[in-house]
């Protein structure tokens, strides 16, 4: 059995949710990274991951096949996904599985591992996103399992430093979980400022606010339609909704508050740089955020936000440095943030420059990806039992 030293590439298999959503986002950009840098990455998943650059040397994808037996009241996937997991772990000789969120990812995982045999079995890390802690860590058909998963693993990360202080609080484990900062690599934009502003219908004396997710209830799409609505000013501006799904149920209630001719809606957009270094002001209304993303990937084009002040946000952007941080649930304040730099041309240019700068210099792949192949190194040093090395080819 040959095992990989400390300059070997690694060969990772990498679980996380396919769809619009932060955890995937990182998880795939992580593999991107990865690959780029040499090793060998394998995604597991039931669909290939959104934001997953296609084509790309290094960069396998198996898929999950999700029976739905009669026997079955719901179809089961943690079963499916660690039988999946335990073969390609085999057949390519993984090092490394690399779960993004506890539940079902880890659990699967780490079912995966303890099939194998010794000499095949990858050393196992998790990355908390946060709804694995804030959500389904309270409650208690799942708490147990998300404690268990985390004891279990060979190392467990977390994107913040406030996600951290919540794992240790709400789920109750003792282990030592190390925090990795999410990250962007933005790509290259494939469509001018210009041609997209046209294509959304922006003049060019209109100021065009960007707001990005998956719009679970979390994102409060209410209140931001609220505080879009109570702005008051002379500029012209328009809201673009990147949405990771339908916003056509948030439609009435823009329409009932007058904003929905200001509003364009683009679904599922894989080339979100096009439309970053579009946007003149990001605009994130959240109750709960382990880290946000998006408020990251608008920065990096020097696109300042109005943003509410919760979780792990103020250690993305700084209050009044490189963003404008409000009170979650108070569509006023986001109205006066807005107004603010709606009307001041120049303070986004002041707040812009600095979240660029603070998003290059934290939060970039050259910052975040080595942490991550670190730790990937100190944990292959404490395991024993390494897999054996396969061609992937």
């Amino acid at each position: 059995m040959t095992t990989p030293d400390a300059s070997s590439p690694l060969r990772i298999g990498i679980i996380c949710y396919p769809s619009v959503g932060g955890s995937g986002i990182l998880a795939s950009g992580l593999g991107d990274e990865l690959a780029a840098r040499g090793h060998e990455v394998h995604f597991i998943s039931y669909e290939r991951p959104f934001r997953l650059r296609p084509g790309q040397a290094g960069i396998y994808f198996h898929p999950v096949e999700i029976s739905n037996y009669e026997l079955f009241k719901y179809p089961d996937y943690t079963m499916p996904l660690s039988v999946k997991l335990a073969e390609v772990a085999e057949t390519f000789g993984l090092d490394v599985l690399h779960a993004h969120y506890a539940v079902p990812h880890a659990t699967a995982a780490i079912l995966a591992r303890s099939m194998l045999p010794a000499g095949s079995r990858p050393a196992v890390v998790t990355t908390l996103h946060g709804t694995d802690t804030t959500l389904l860590g309270r409650d208690p058909g799942y708490g147990p399992a998300i404690r268990f998963a985390l004891e279990q693993s060979d190392a467990v990360t977390a994107v913040s430093d406030y996600l951290r202080g919540e794992t240790h609080r709400v789920i109750g484990v003792e282990r030592d979980i190390e925090v990795v900062h999410n990250f962007f690599g933005p790509r290259e934009a494939t469509r001018s400022r210009a041609a997209v502003r046209s294509e959304l219908g922006v003049a060019d004396d209109e100021v065009l606010l960007l707001h990005l997710s998956n719009l679970r209830p979390v994102k409060r799409i209410d209140v931001l339609l609220d505080g879009l609505s109570r702005v008051e000013t002379k500029t012209p501006f328009k809201l673009v909704v990147l949405a990771g799904g339908s916003f056509t149920a948030h439609m009435a209630l823009a329409r009932r508050l007058g904003v929905a001719d200001r509003i364009v809606v683009r679904e599922s957009v894989s080339n979100v740089e096009d439309y970053l270094q579009a946007a003149d002001v990001g605009l994130f209304t959240s109750d709960s955020e382990s880290f946000c993303l998006s408020l990251l990937e608008a920065a990096s084009f020097g696109c300042p936000s109005v943003s509410t002040r919760v979780g792990g946000i103020p250690e993305v952007m700084i209050d009044g440095e490189s963003a404008l941080l409000v009170p979650p649930g108070d569509p006023a304040a986001v109205a006066a943030g807005l107004e603010r730099l709606i009307d001041d041309q120049a303070e986004r240019q002041r707040l812009g420059t600095a979240a660029k700068r603070r998003a290059l210099e934290l939060f970039c792949p050259t910052k975040i990806v080595p942490q991550y192949e670190a730790l990937y190194r100190r944990v292959l040093d404490g395991v024993t039992e390494r897999p054996v090395w396969r061609d992937a080819s």
